[in-house]
């Protein structure tokens, strides 16, 4: 695969970066501090990773986890349309936003429901915009936590467990001790109309 050179400095050392974009190129599961709460994540082009999140996690893949991109106009690669109102909404929310988007594209079956359907939320951090941007793909974002268990609202809150399946543990805000929360979910049904699904 493609090796990551020349990458943006983050506030991690650009070694640190690039080994951390190398590893999810080549399929590495990684842990990180996103714009909301402590996730695990992965390549979300990569069915192998996203399946070895699945059975960390114990979670039954009938239910795909939220991919984060880095802008607008990526969202427009992997849906059919991005409403204008959607569109509008995204310019404009303070809060992350994640949306559930009809008629996927350009992803494997593991991103998507059943119908069809992806969550995506534009990631309103600059680590993790950089990151994405490295990779050149959408990431996989999944609570750092086993499948009907709580969320972890920082980093001291992460089990042992999902600790040791990681490849890889991004060495930022893990001393933070604020208490984080999941984003809100929209998505637009057939009127128009946005329908909150998580607020």
């Amino acid at each position: 695969m493609t090796k990551a050179e020349h990458l943006p400095t983050t506030s991690l050392s650009e070694q640190q970066f690039t080994y951390l974009v190398n590893g999810i190129l080549d399929g590495d599961i990684f842990l990180f501090p996103t714009d909301t709460i402590w996730s695990i994540g992965c390549d979300a082009t990569n069915p192998v990773a996203m399946q070895r999140i699945y059975n960390l996690k114990r979670r039954v893949p009938s239910k795909p986890y939220i991919l984060l991109v880095s802008s607008i106009e990526m969202i427009k690669e992997y849906v059919h349309q991005v409403h204008p109102r959607i569109e509008t909404l995204l310019l404009h929310h303070t809060r992350p936003l994640t949306v559930v988007y009809p008629n996927a594209t350009n992803l494997p079956p593991s991103c998507m429901t059943t119908d069809g359907s992806v969550a995506i939320r534009v990631v309103q951090n600059d680590f993790c915009r950089q990151l994405i941007d490295a990779v050149g793909r959408p990431l996989v974002a999944t609570s750092a936590s086993i499948s009907g268990q709580p969320f972890p609202r920082n980093f001291g809150e992460i089990s042992s467990e999902i600790l040791r399946g990681m490849d890889q543990v991004v060495k930022l805000r893990q001393d933070e001790k604020q208490l984080h929360a999941p984003s809100v979910m929209i998505t637009m049904d057939q009127k128009g109309e946005i329908v909150f699904l998580r607020e």
